[in-house]
């Protein structure tokens, strides 16, 4: 057996490994339909101003990134955006939605559309405090 350790993403094993999970996955819980949901704001000329991208899978929309521009910010621009996208979630059959963010980054925020706090990973210098949040459609 070769244990290999290395910095270099590789597309080849990363998707041998997703594979296998989904295999694993699907004695369990049937057949995955996983879909990206992405979500995106551009000005006149193009440039992006923000954007949210995840994927629905179990019934469950994973929110992996939502970004908004500085000059965009305070704007309601975000707000908009988590709308769009759980509308989209909702119509795929999504049942809940999951989010992790950093302590300094939107936690108030994803609170504010009605996430729960539901786990905290704290006192890991020099890491700030990553909060996990839960939405719950029914």
């Amino acid at each position: 057996m070769n244990i290999d350790v290395t910095s270099e993403h590789n597309a080849e094993l990363f998707n041998a490994l997703v594979d296998g999970v989904r295999q694993f996955n699907a004695l369990h819980m049937g057949d995955e339909s996983a879909k990206p949901l992405m979500v995106s704001a551009r000005d006149e000329q193009g440039n992006i101003l923000g954007g949210l991208a995840g994927r629905t899978v179990y019934r469950q929309f994973l929110i992996e990134v939502l970004w908004v521009s500085e000059s965009a910010r305070g704007s309601g621009l975000g707000r908009k955006l988590m709308v769009q996208a759980e509308e989209e979630a909702r119509r795929r059959g999504c049942i809940a939605a999951q989010v992790d963010t950093l302590k300094f980054q939107a936690p108030d925020f994803y609170q504010k559309l009605g996430f729960e706090v539901i786990g905290r990973v704290s006192d890991i210098p020099p890491s700030p405090d990553r909060v996990f949040l839960i939405k719950r459609y029914v």
